[in-house]
């Protein structure tokens, strides 16, 4: 049987929060050192604004602080950010998108359009295939 607990590491990416106008959402900027995989994994809570949408975007780079961020090529993503974003009618749901770049630093940002209301998100990154396992809990 496989075993994804001792080989999957799970790291905040975008506290869970409220945000109540356009302005956009960075995430934590996700270093990769040591590990082959990295999935963000969004959850939306009750999006109040009926117009609203949320924009998907990831970058990666090699400065720790991604001030040489670039947009990841869609070639180097898993699933694409279109169908990471998610819309009004996306109450209570999850969205994932995957990295599959050679970066080390990655980093999510979620942009609101339309939203004056309430819109609850969160998002994790998902660390795996560790090159040293099993890793370690929390």
């Amino acid at each position: 049987m496989q075993d994804l607990f001792h080989n999957l590491t799970v790291r905040p990416a975008l506290a869970p929060a409220s945000v109540d106008d356009d302005t956009a959402q960075e995430s934590l900027v996700i270093d990769r050192r040591g590990y082959e995989s990295l999935t963000f994994v969004i959850a939306t809570g009750v999006i109040a604004d009926a117009d609203a949408s949320f924009a998907v975007l990831v970058e990666h780079g090699d400065e720790s602080d991604l001030a040489d961020a670039a947009a990841v090529p869609d070639a180097e993503l898993l699933g694409t950010e279109a169908l990471a974003g998610f819309g009004a009618d996306d109450d209570t749901e999850t969205r994932k998108i995957g990295y599959a770049g050679a970066k080390r630093y990655v980093r999510l940002t979620i942009t609101p359009g339309g939203n004056s209301a309430d819109a609850y998100l969160a998002a994790v990154a998902l660390l795996g295939a560790p090159h040293v396992a099993p890793t370690a809990n929390p």
